[in-house]
């Protein structure tokens, strides 16, 4: 149970899965991002494995572009995995053999446009949360992240938003530099300094009065920094793994890294 009274399996986990995928054109040009897999599993699936490890079972999904489909990858994923008898005459529906895709899930998808911002897609959603406390994240990036670490976190801090803050993996050489010369070179160190959003957010339901309905307003901008200026964001610091697959090449690392068994955000085995 949370603070709040509510069952961590009844707190719904808001995923945005509506963009377009630009930057990884090779996979998403008939596909959302979120649908791109990491072994045979979309990164979707993931990313509620993450969630699922910590008994949040509450799925709210903003679909925007093909949004159809990851409707129909979870209309369907019992038949794509399952071994089942169809009686042909008509009597009974699929009967299902085993158990492989299995899950306690309860996912919801909504529609919330092709074209809209991210703060918009979760204005759009607000009829589905019916909890004082929910988490939201975004359909592109996996993490070895402790779920019930953060909503601790969340709750003793007692502000409306919590954002989980990562040091990002440096893409490029780093170098030491005194007089003009470089006296040491670290080709892509791993660790670059500062922190960055790394999304896996946690925020009250009051985190709506920082919306509007402008199909245009991200998050990221008016309602985090109006959050931060009143004094009601919080940053729960994250060291352990963390990557995104913005890019082709991120595609490709994570799925080295799946391929080579253990992955970090594997936690749920």
């Amino acid at each position: 149970m949370s603070k709040t009274g509510t069952a961590k399996k009844n707190m719904p986990v808001v995923i945005l899965c509506g963009g377009q995928g630009t930057r990884l054109r090779e996979e998403t040009e008939y596909r959302p991002k979120p649908m791109v897999e990491i072994g045979e599993r979309p990164i979707l699936w993931h990313i509620m494995k993450v969630y699922g490890h910590y008994d949040l079972e509450r799925f709210v999904l903003c679909l925007g572009y093909k949004g159809w489909v990851i409707k129909q990858y979870f209309l369907r994923l019992h038949e794509m995995l399952r071994d089942f008898t169809v009686p042909m005459d008509g009597t009974d529906g699929p009967i299902f053999h085993n158990n492989v895709g299995e899950e306690k899930w309860r996912v919801t998808c909504a529609e919330t446009g092709a074209d809209t911002a991210t703060g918009a897609r979760l204005k759009l959603v607000e009829k589905y949360i019916d909890t004082d406390t929910f988490c939201f994240t975004y359909g592109d990036a996996v993490a070895a992240i402790d779920i019930d670490k953060l909503l601790e976190f969340h709750w003793d801090q007692g502000r409306i938003a919590t954002i989980t803050g990562i040091h990002p993996t440096s893409r490029y050489g780093e170098m030491l530099v005194e007089d003009g010369r470089a006296v040491e070179f670290n080709e892509k160190p791993t660790v670059a300094e500062g922190v960055v959003s790394g999304g896996f957010f946690v925020f009250q339901r009051e985190v709506f009065d920082y919306m509007n309905d402008d199909p245009q307003l991200f998050l990221e901008y008016q309602p985090l920094q109006t959050l931060a200026r009143d004094g009601q964001l919080s940053v729960y610091h994250h060291d352990g793994y963390w990557h995104s697959m913005d890019t082709y090449r991120d595609y490709l690392a994570l799925n080295n890294t799946w391929k080579e068994g253990n992955p970090p955000w594997r936690i749920w085995e």
